[in-house]
């Protein structure tokens, strides 16, 4: 079994069944961690504010992309395509 015809033939849920699913479930830790990785970021001391920038850059866009994606799959903004199941 090739992983073309592993993605052609998945089902992608949509709307509350996408926190049904277990790739799909973790985005929900994936967001609270992402929540608690900017608080830790933003109180800590750092010798070079510009380090702490870049950490927080990273931070913030992770868990922007991760809440734009879960949106996107809770929208059905996938319409059933399997090109999909690699995104995640």
């Amino acid at each position: 079994l090739t992983m073309s015809s592993a993605t052609s033939t998945a089902s992608l849920p949509s709307g509350l069944g996408v926190l049904t699913t277990f790739p799909d479930v973790l985005f929900i830790p994936e967001i609270i961690f992402g929540g608690l990785v900017w608080i830790l970021v933003a109180s800590s001391k750092v010798p070079s504010p510009m380090l702490q920038g870049w950490v927080m850059f990273v931070s913030v866009f992770c868990f922007v992309m991760s809440t734009t994606l879960l949106c996107l799959y809770i929208c059905g903004a996938h319409g059933g395509s399997s090109s999909w199941v690699t995104l995640v």
